[in-house]
């Protein structure tokens, strides 16, 4: 009867447990054919938000693959931590990296070239809307070295309103002086503490006052044609414009520069009339429910060029981390493809103000997006053919170091604390010690 009894019983618990092993098994199986791809990023809450949800659609829609994403606070936090790992499991398979300038398109042993994936994984009917003749993302053979997913370029934002309420008629003017005329009619009339601010002054002032102006930044052509220690020749451009941002900041005509966000969420909220940065806000303020804003070109001297040039492309890529498995890099390239389809990559544009990925990308925009952000669809037209030489971009040994020491430069001069050519020497002295390191 006992042995009855456990006859009854026995049998269940074999097929529970026959079950149990073969959900493990099939979960096991699951996990091994699903590769997970880690993608380390640092992008506002605006643009992560952005990211985020095409990850999931990818996820969705993909067995072979999924993304699981890790957030920083900036590029360089993720550069520090992809060389603090120690083990394949500790390194992201995609990362978001600043364009470091360095003479030979990254000097970053830890990458993986785009091109040399796309050799094995191409991304079929893919036209590149950036091309290999400007730098960036680029190397010196014009080949992809990263997924210029977060291209971006410094323009000029104005708040429709401000002007209207001055009685001026927007856009800005992009002649510096006409600018500075039309700041101080904006100061009498409702933008008194914030006529014009920036969250970039290198680049305003520096980098692409000399692309804008069609001027070279460095010697050796801008460093493309040299070992990347060109010399940084700041002449009599360079210490008028400084000159005049410094009585700019003296008279309050511009606020002083402002970081960690401060500048956009203060042009977001309404409070300034002019903002200086990059194209890469445009998301977020499209979606600040107050904000009637515009877009249009970085101010330029009528002196030096009739016409004003492109500045340069700047902001950060995906970059192929090396060292994975066949698996991974077969996971990350279709991650990679799937970005790049004309409906996710004109997503990703109209949504976060970075160019075009493709130019399928750009053609699938139209003009309903466009029409009312005034000038921004010329500005990323312009940058889908061919670079001229003063903005295809530069290469300098060292760059970001470089870069620091010039923030500080520029942010102490503002200040008042220094002089306009005191400071340009000064850095450009010390720019060329950086090199040599």
């Amino acid at each position: 009867m006992n042995q009855s009894r456990y006859a009854r019983t026995a049998r269940p618990a074999r097929v529970f447990a026959w079950a149990s092993a073969a959900a493990a098994m099939a979960m096991a199986f699951g996990a091994h054919a699903a590769t997970e791809i880690r993608v380390w990023h640092a992008l506002t809450p605006h643009n992560a938000k952005v990211f985020e949800d095409l990850v999931k659609e990818f996820n969705r829609s993909n067995s072979d693959a999924k993304v699981k994403l890790k957030a920083f606070k900036s590029t360089a936090e993720i550069e520090k931590a992809i060389k603090a790992a120690k083990s394949r499991d500790d390194k992201p398979h995609l990362a978001q990296l600043e364009e470091n300038r360095a003479p030979d398109g990254g000097a970053r042993s830890f990458v993986q070239p785009l091109h040399a994936l796309l050799a094995t994984h191409p991304i079929k009917n893919a036209k590149w809307f950036v091309s290999g003749s400007n730098a960036f993302a680029h190397d010196s053979k014009g080949r992809l070295i990263a997924f210029p997913y977060m291209a971006e370029v410094p323009v000029m934002f104005y708040n429709i309103d401000a002007f209207k309420k001055a009685n001026l008629a927007p856009p800005p003017q992009r002649s510096w002086s006409g600018l500075q005329d039309q700041l101080v009619t904006l100061a009498n009339n409702g933008s008194r503490s914030c006529p014009l601010t920036s969250d970039q002054p290198v680049s305003i002032n520096l980098e692409n006052l000399a692309a804008v102006n069609k001027q070279p930044y460095t010697s050796e052509g801008n460093g493309l044609k040299g070992r990347g220690t060109p010399a940084f020749l700041f002449d009599v451009m360079y210490v008028r414009h400084l000159s005049m941002m410094i009585s700019w900041v003296r008279s309050e005509l511009m606020v002083k520069p402002e970081f960690n966000e401060m500048a956009t969420k203060r042009f977001a909220q309404g409070e300034c009339a002019v903002l200086l940065s990059v194209s890469g806000n445009i998301g977020e303020f499209r979606s600040a429910s107050k904000l009637n804003f515009g877009v249009t070109g970085l101010p330029y001297y009528p002196e030096i060029t009739k016409e004003p040039g492109n500045p340069f492309l700047s902001g950060s890529a995906l970059w192929v981390v090396a060292g994975q498995s066949k698996e991974s890099d077969n996971a990350s390239a279709a991650f990679l493809s799937f970005l790049a389809q004309p409906k996710q990559a004109a997503q990703w544009h109209q949504e976060t103000g970075y160019l075009p990925v493709t130019q399928q990308a750009f053609e699938a925009t139209g003009d309903s997006y466009y029409k009312k952000l005034d000038k921004w669809s010329t500005l990323v037209a312009s940058h889908g053919g061919t670079a001229d030489d003063a903005a295809r971009g530069f290469r300098v040994k060292n760059y970001p170091e470089i870069r620091d020491m010039f923030h500080q430069q520029l942010t102490h001069a503002l200040a008042g604390n220094q002089p306009a050519m005191t400071t340009l020497k000064s850095a450009s002295t010390e720019a060329g010690k950086i090199m040599k390191r």
